[in-house]
Order: structure tokens, then sequence, then C-alpha cells
């Protein structure tokens, strides 16, 4: 399977061989929704609390006495059915959401979404991405670029999650520069994930060859 490369003026730079079993796997949507499930869940903050009958304040005395008052009986203001008592099955803090996930799983997730990803056109491969200095006049200017290549112009245009731009090592100067874009997010390759390629429309990935040798190690 080739494909295209192409240079941050949007222009054709050469073609590379891609993987079958990096790009060309057929869509597992039971295996996605799980492994997505999953690094979702294992991402939750777990905030939310609530008192029980236990923690609230009050409750060393009883009310009134058990018997002659005509009310019902009650043997403290903790109780759940009382205004300020404990809260009955409330979202606890303690409460852990984790969910182990294969790393095979994890890996044939993520290789399978690539996949899809690639038939719909919505990767594009650049062969390097760079700026001398964090300027975000550059960076606008090279996604304009590159939205002139067929089937990438939401990349000048898209409102939500524009694009994920996967880079072959941390560059200070390529992740300031796309700083102000809150549509486009910039991370190094290896930490792409399933999430990721699920939450943006396009994939930019820079250093073709590198990239597909830190791909090609997780199969």
């Amino acid at each position: 399977m080739k494909t295209t490369i192409y240079n941050t003026q949007g222009t054709k730079a050469g073609e590379i061989d891609l993987p079958e079993e990096l790009f060309g796997l057929e869509m597992n949507e039971s295996l996605v929704h799980q492994v997505y499930v999953s690094m979702m869940s294992n991402k939750r903050a777990n905030i939310a609390h609530t008192k029980d009958r236990s923690e609230v304040r009050g409750g060393g005395k009883k009310p009134w006495k058990q018997k002659g008052t005509g009310r019902a009986r009650v043997g403290s203001n903790r109780s759940p059915i009382w205004i300020g008592g404990g809260i009955t099955f409330g979202p606890r803090n303690e409460k852990n959401f984790k969910k182990k996930i294969n790393r095979k799983m994890k890996h044939k997730a993520l290789f399978t979404v690539l996949s899809q990803k690639m038939r719909d056109g919505e990767i594009i491969f650049v062969d390097s991405l760079s700026f001398e200095t964090p300027k975000t006049k550059e960076a606008a200017a090279a996604l304009s670029n590159l939205s002139k290549v067929k089937g990438f112009e939401g990349l000048s245009n898209k409102k939500n999650n524009r694009a994920y731009i996967a880079t072959g090592e941390t560059d200070t100067n390529v992740q300031k520069s796309f700083a102000n874009f809150s549509n486009v997010s910039v991370d190094e390759l290896r930490k792409l994930n399933v999430v990721d390629l699920l939450t943006y429309k396009y994939v930019v990935i820079t250093n073709p060859e590198e990239s597909l040798k830190t791909l090609s190690a997780k199969a």
C-alpha cells in the first residue's frame, strides 16, 4: 500500500509503502469500543463524594422518646430520610473505575482505527514539521497549505477537534506554535491511542519513515 508524502507547502514530496498489518486491517467495532470505554474509564477523575450517616454531623441524642408523642419512631437525626442526614447509595470517591486492557488488544484497536482512517482519507504524512522559534502564524500557514491537499480541506476550517499532529519526538517549538489552536493537539507518535484517533478527524504524521518504525514496534 503506497501513499503520498507532502511537505508543509502542501506539495508532493515523495511516496512511502505502508505495512498492511498497520494500515490494512478490517474494522472491529466491538474491540475498538471495548478499548475506548476502558481507556476513558481509566482517565476518569473520581471527584463526586457524599457522606453516609456515619459521617454527617449530629446523631448523638435521640430526637424524641420512642413512644407517647404520636410521631414516628426515630433514633437519629442522621437518618437518610432527614434533611441534613446521610446519603444512601450516593457517589463515593473511593470507588475504583479502573479497567484492565491487554496490551495486544490496545495495539490491535489502534491499528484498526488507523486503517479505517486511512481508508477514509483522514491521515496525511508530512516529511517534516519544525519551526526555528514558536510562531503561531507559521503554524497557521502550514495548516493552510496542507488544507490545499484534496480531501483535507477541513484542516483550515474545521471548528472542533480538527487535527492531531503526531511528531517523532517532543518538539517544544512545534507544541508552542500550535498552543493557541484549541482544535489542534500536538504530541509524540508513541503516545497515539484510540481515544485520540476517535476524537480528532484528521491525523498528521510527521517523519513518516521513523514514525512507521515506531508503530511497527507495537505490532
